[in-house]
């Protein structure tokens, strides 16, 4: 079954339909710049409205160590996501800083981009359009790469295919690229940074309907 998670949750509302349409993974951002990013306490709470379900995961950008374990010491975090410029040996460090997996989000817009898969000692893989220069927050912004870079290349752990993916396009996206799972934020929101409960159970029926 095609894992799925919905990121940028920073509201009752969608963690609530997220845990209702059976999200496997809901994403918290700790990136003061995104539209979506939420506080340490906020994320608590709304991860509190929920006993078990979805694997909480607290999306960070280039963060110092302090700036980690600030949001665990007020959330616990099933998975740290790493979105920003880190190296693997940075990678390395935090996992082994904190005894969390970790998710390195890395963007592709050539077979290039894949190579560096290998080099890093990440539990999980988020592949995403690479940003376009000069842009404000560090993800595809919406936007899809080419599908087809990622289709039949064998990738030694779990990942999850974003950018772009809405309700319309996911269940295509997943058998043109082959993705056992997926990340959406933008195309679940009724506008920027606030997600629509209809549009987040129309997008993990549609996922898991491939």
């Amino acid at each position: 079954m095609v894992v799925v998670k919905i990121c940028g949750v920073n509201d009752e509302a969608a963690m609530d339909a997220a845990v209702e349409a059976g999200a496997d993974l809901v994403g918290f951002v700790f990136f003061p710049p995104s539209p979506r990013a939420v506080l340490p306490a906020r994320a608590a709470a709304l991860s509190a409205r929920h006993a078990g379900g979805p694997l909480r995961a607290g999306l960070f950008v280039d963060p110092e160590d302090e700036a980690v374990a600030r949001v665990l010491g007020a959330v616990p975090l099933d998975l740290l996501q790493l979105h920003g410029k880190e190296t693997p040996e940075r990678v390395a460090a935090l996992r082994a800083r904190f005894g969390l997996p970790v998710m390195k989000a890395l963007g592709v817009a050539t077979v290039a981009d894949l190579d560096a898969l290998p080099r890093y000692a990440a539990d999980r893989f988020l592949l995403d359009a690479k940003a376009p220069p000069g842009a404000e927050l560090p993800g595809g912004n919406a936007a899809p790469f080419d599908w087809s870079l990622i289709a039949g290349r064998a990738v030694d752990r779990p990942w999850l295919l974003a950018g772009g993916l809405t309700p319309a396009n996911v269940a295509a996206a997943i058998r043109a690229s082959g993705a056992p799972g997926v990340d959406v934020s933008s195309g679940v929101e009724r506008a920027r940074g606030v997600k629509d409960p209809a549009l987040i159970h129309a997008f993990i029926a549609a996922a898991r309907s491939v």
